[in-house]
């Protein structure tokens, strides 16, 4: 039998900034991080975003590794996995120095995988980056290029949508859900899923009859669902219903809310937080920001309240149109005031969250498609006791150059925790802002 053929993985900077445990995701094969990858790192240690942390993480787990020896020696990564080499910087090639004469650090990495690709080769060397661009580069210079797909959603048409509509259900099953408020354990439903299966939501149909129904593998019974007012709001189609049955049932901890613009993720998000404000010790909505056209925050300006504002004004927006639900003398319009005052409602940038306790918390994450895989799993991590997280966001609508509609954190958690019986997904199709903004979603 034929020894498997070893590979080198050359990683780019933005790939440890996504994940900076990737070096041990390459199974036996070795791995090289070029020198200049280092000289970029450096430049993103300062910062409280998670890019920042990301790349203080990766240089002290280099540095634990590494301990006493030398870097130029490779450094084994650990039981079946490969070596870790640092590339110093190379000549460029004649064929590098003609397409790409200006010494951008890109070119200086591509330098090196050139170099790396002229003397090994007996080994398939593969350059790892999450940049498009350079990909497209390195194959125009015949060098093997892929973006790192360790955490990327395998088939996005496959990924679980939480409803499923079933047009011939057996009409006696519909009669029984509306005399029993209690709910039919699912093997008296007839339904195709199998038990302890994850939280599924229903669309029943059968000859002019219809419901909506839960199953809640907790319990393993089928609920009907009702459209419920939650603080102002209410569910104008099934999907908002199965939302709100999702952000306010006690059994699911963790729920992903996905849909384009106008769907109304956010503002249902909201107002069932503030309907259960009684259970929660706070209400966070929180959102990362990404500044758009490569613009950074410094470019803008004010003080860091005045710079953050912009990014957070769609919070307050849907804020607003719950407030403006009830009359300004109204209990609910007073209670939401008052809860900003005394700090339980807090609606801030993701990265102002980071060291603050996550217990009894509800907790809103908001464009959750702009976050890292890695990302999402730190945020869920520090979920306390009796904490509720809810994540919402348009899969299809990112603003991160780095990722995409498989690669993302939301789509990645979406993915992972299907089944479980603390989740719940529900992704939101009809748009309500307009019939101007529903058009502009679908067509433009």
């Amino acid at each position: 039998m034929a020894k498997k053929k070893k590979k080198i993985f050359i990683i780019d900077t933005n790939v440890l900034l996504h994940d900076y445990q990737s070096i041990y995701k390459f199974q036996e094969n070795d791995v090289i991080v070029p020198i200049v990858v280092l000289e970029e790192l450096d430049r993103f240690k300062k910062g409280n975003d998670q890019i920042n942390f990301h790349a203080r993480e990766f240089t002290r787990e280099l540095d634990k590794l590494s301990g006493d020896d030398l870097l130029s020696e490779g450094i084994p990564l650990g039981k079946n996995l490969g070596t870790l080499f640092i590339e110093t910087g190379k000549e460029f090639s004649e064929s590098v120095n003609q397409s790409f004469p200006e010494k951008t650090a890109d070119h200086r990495i591509l330098a090196i995988a050139d170099y790396v690709c002229s003397n090994k080769k007996d080994e398939s060397v593969i350059l790892i980056t999450k940049d498009i661009n350079l990909r497209m580069k390195a194959k125009s210079l015949g060098i093997m290029s892929q973006d790192y797909e360790n955490d990327k959603v395998a088939n996005i048409d496959d990924l679980y949508k939480g409803i499923e509509t079933i047009e011939d259900i057996n009409s006696k099953a519909i009669d029984r859900l509306y005399d029993e408020p209690e709910g039919i354990p699912l093997e008296e439903m007839g339904l195709n899923i199998a038990k302890g299966g994850g939280h599924q939501f229903y669309i029943l149909k059968n000859n002019g009859s219809s419901a909506l129904a839960h199953y809640n593998p907790v319990s393993n019974i089928v609920n009907r669902i009702m459209k419920q007012t939650t603080y102002g709001i209410d569910p104008r189609n099934a999907e908002q219903t199965f939302a709100i049955e999702a952000l306010t049932n006690p059994d699911i901890q963790l729920v992903a809310l996905t849909g384009k613009a106008g769907t109304g993720k956010t503002l249902l998000a909201l107002a069932s937080a503030l309907q259960q404000h009684r259970r929660f010790k706070q209400i966070f909505l929180a959102r990362p920001i990404v500044p758009l056209a490569n613009r950074d925050l410094g470019y803008l300006p004010g003080d860091v309240k005045e710079k953050i504002e912009p990014y957070m004004q769609p919070l307050f927006d849907n804020l607003t149109v719950i407030k403006h639900k009830f009359s300004h003398q109204s209990p609910e319009f007073v209670r939401i005031n008052d809860m900003i005052k005394e700090e339980k409602l807090v609606l801030t940038p993701l990265a102002f969250i980071r060291g603050r306790s996550l217990s009894n918390i509800f907790f809103i994450v908001d464009e959750a498609q702009n976050l890292t895989p890695h990302e999402i799993k730190t945020i869920i991590t520090r979920a306390g006791e009796d904490t509720k997280l809810i994540f919402t966001g348009d899969i299809e609508q990112i603003d991160s150059p780095y990722l995409d509609i498989g690669s993302n954190g939301l789509s990645y958690l979406t993915d992972k925790m299907k089944g479980q019986d603390i989740f719940a997904h529900v992704n939101l199709v009809k748009g309500e802002r307009s019939f101007l903004s529903e058009l502009a979603s679908r067509i433009l």
